[in-house]
């Protein structure tokens, strides 16, 4: 079976691995990622070619960017958390490496490897939603990964929710991410204990009865253990979480929702609500099928093998 290379480049660490065609990860590397973009890119070669020395038979690499990535698989237009503009990361890895290199956007690897491996292996029409810090996605379309004519589609955390809403760190205001991701679940946290300490105590209880830096793994651990303003905080994520998809249900009419990033380590805590509230404002209601909602099932495996898998189109 043809093996490739598949790196997941994050703001933080640099992840990659050796990947088969039945997406099974043969071998891991990971370092972090250097301050300097431009180290970044000696970071991803260097573990590029480890992994090709213990794997002579790769035969290409693919690499999950978090930002921009053009039509042509091969810059990076924008990725603020690197620092990249405009960089020719296709062509430099190759030249670095010798592999045929495909560049793609790192949530799109992800729902690729979803589709392809993953929760949503038995569907034509997917999208992949990661709740995490913000809101990131995939969307795939008669069994083809949807790029728009830029390259760019994709960036659903950026739905315009409400006009002059929150500000958001792309410069609008009002965007879904500020409303359904992680981050907007720390504010309904911290806001609803400042406002009422006696129905907020156990997530203050679990902060040391500070609510300004109430994290979510005390929402989570109140919220699993029952409490009521705790579950209140993820009901009021997952009802912006469904209206979103019920959005872009309207648009795409994909057969299944698949939800991933760190909000979802929860479980049913986040599954069943958020399933509840796409039901109910999912444009014609019980007039229409609906889209299954799931939670993804490829961890942390899914950059790395979906980078991975795209390499094979090379």
């Amino acid at each position: 079976m043809a093996l490739t290379i598949g790196v997941d480049v994050g703001g933080t660490k640099i992840a990659a691995g050796v990947v088969n065609e039945a997406g099974e990860i043969l071998a891991r590397t990971r370092v972090p990622t250097p301050a300097d973009p431009q180290w970044a890119v000696d970071a991803i070669a260097q573990a590029v070619r480890e992994l090709k020395e213990q794997y002579p038979d790769v035969v290409a690499a693919g690499i999950g960017a978090p930002g921009f990535v053009d039509r042509g698989r091969s810059t990076v237009i924008f990725a603020p958390n690197i620092d990249w503009e405009d960089e020719p990361l296709r062509t430099r890895i190759e030249e670095l490496t010798g592999l045929d290199t495909v560049v793609e956007n790192d949530a799109n690897c992800a729902a690729w490897a979803e589709f392809r491996f993953g929760a949503a292996a038995d569907h034509e029409d997917m999208v992949l939603i990661t709740v995490g810090t913000g809101i990131g996605g995939g969307i795939v379309l008669d069994g083809r990964l949807h790029r728009g004519r830029f390259g760019v589609a994709g960036e659903i955390g950026h739905l315009n929710m409400i006009p002059d809403g929150l500000p958001c760190g792309c410069g609008g205001r009002g965007c879904w991410e500020q409303y359904g991701s992680g981050r907007a679940l720390r504010r309904y946290g911290r806001e609803n204990a400042a406002a009422d300490p006696i129905r907020g105590s156990r997530m203050l209880e679990l902060n040391d009865g500070v609510a300004e830096t109430i994290r979510g793994i005390h929402i989570t651990q109140a919220a699993e253990e029952g409490d009521p303003l705790a579950l209140e905080c993820y009901a009021e994520l997952a009802d912006w979480l469904g209206r979103g998809m019920a959005d872009l249900a309207a648009l795409f009419d994909p057969g299944v929702f698949v939800l991933g990033g760190g909000v979802s380590d929860s479980g049913r805590l986040l599954l069943d609500p958020v399933a509840k509230a796409f039901e109910h404002y999912l444009t014609g209601g019980v007039h229409r099928p609906r889209a299954e909602v799931v939670l993804a099932s490829m961890g942390s495996a899914a950059g790395i093998a979906g980078a991975a898998d795209l390499a094979r189109t090379v």
